[in-house]
């Protein structure tokens, strides 16, 4: 089936569907990753989004129920140079074609996505309107202008948790509550050799609840909108600030949520999470040009000199410029200098920009969940004294 992808600057890409049919507008980006595809789509930082890969061959071992990173495929639309109908993986149930039609995400193939990115990286990422109903080039170019676009836009509501839940060491998937209260007591026991971790929902991944659990944390996934006074009254040890999609300006709430928390607990945040933070700090964010989308982003750490090879999915930044003196600089992207961690001078919190639990990616950075844990006991053991 024909299927047209019309930009906002008036550039038409005509390919093949598969996947869903009918329409869809979203932010027009690109991902290099090689492989992991089903990460990427499953990935709600992408909500809003209609993502091109840029590798040319996607869809050859299919997709299976253990490599998503939430509930379901997040992206508005899916764009590939060639889609592999042949699907051969031991672990695979699904070819990738049955999978976006299953949860209704339309895909493209067969276009040019060589110059789709390039003119992304000449102009920046924009609106786009993808259809397999509306065939008219002029009517979908309208379609992708008039779209209001991600600035602006508080698309966290649309990713995170509705309940309460407990992340359990071993499982694949959340074990929900519909108890609007949460606690951090297990019928009335707190184990003593683990750390109580409260997770602010913006759009979390799964394998950052995966790669707490193993650092030794018993995880509670809390809403966005829960209140500083409600995770204190859980008396964790320590608070996750999550990934998730969008704009971090409009998510108010959040934001005067960490400012609460600030020297009060020890705070980890992630992507969202880390402009949240640099927000509630008295920073501020602006616009990438294209974004950081990819598994190859090289980050400098200053502690340690080193250069970590990193997994990044992010369309807005903390300006190093806006922070306050009471912040020190970590990491900071080698292609475009562009800030990638921050840690208080005084308090215990820290963030970083890009995603150490990978998924898809490399492992570079997961030595900071062991970091986050070894804050929490050092915090715990200056309170006893």
């Amino acid at each position: 089936m024909k299927v047209i992808l019309a930009l906002a600057d008036g550039t038409v890409f005509e390919g093949e569907q598969f996947g869903a049919t009918g329409e869809t507008v979203g932010e027009v980006v690109f991902n290099t990753s090689m492989t992991g595809y089903q990460e990427v789509l499953t990935d709600p930082s992408y909500n809003g989004q209609i993502v091109t890969m840029t590798y040319p061959l996607i869809g050859n071992y299919g997709c299976n129920e253990a490599d998503v990173e939430s509930i379901g495929p997040q992206v508005e639309g899916f764009v590939v140079r060639e889609y592999s109908a042949y699907h051969s993986n031991w672990r695979s149930k699904w070819s990738l074609d049955t999978y976006l039609a299953e949860h209704n995400i339309i895909g493209i193939q067969g276009i040019d996505t060589r110059a789709l990115t390039r003119r992304l990286r000449v102009h920046g990422v924009m609106n786009g309107c993808l259809s397999t109903e509306d065939l008219n080039p002029e009517s979908l170019v309208a379609k992708a202008k008039a779209w209001r676009g991600l600035v602006g836009w508080d698309l966290v509501q649309r990713v995170t948790c509705p309940n309460p839940y407990a992340w359990q060491i071993g499982n694949q998937l959340p074990v929900t509550s519909n108890q609007k209260e949460f606690s951090l007591t297990d019928n009335g026991q707190r184990t003593t050799d683990s750390y109580k971790v409260v997770a602010l929902d913006f759009g979390i991944k799964y394998n950052i609840l995966r790669q707490l659990t193993e650092h030794g944390c018993e995880v509670q996934v809390v809403p966005a909108k829960t209140t500083a006074e409600e995770i204190l009254a859980a008396e964790p040890d320590g608070v996750f600030l999550s990934n998730g999609p969008g704009d971090p300006m409009p998510v108010g709430y959040a934001i005067k949520t960490i400012q609460g928390l600030m020297g009060k607990k020890p705070l980890f945040g992630i992507c969202l999470g880390h402009q949240l933070l640099g927000l509630a700090l008295g920073g501020k964010t602006f616009k990438l040009k294209f974004g950081h989308r990819g598994a190859n982003q090289p980050v400098k750490h200053f502690e340690t000199d080193k250069v970590e090879i990193t997994s990044q999915n992010h369309g807005f930044c903390v300006d190093i410029d806006s922070l306050p003196n009471s912040v020190d600089i970590t990491h900071i992207n080698l292609n475009d200098d562009t800030l990638e961690g921050i840690q208080h001078r005084e308090y215990p919190v820290f963030s970083v920009q890009y995603h150490p639990e990978a998924s898809p990616g490399p492992h570079d950075a997961s030595y900071l969940f062991s970091r986050f844990t070894e804050m929490m006991k050092s915090y715990n053991t200056l309170r006893r004294k």
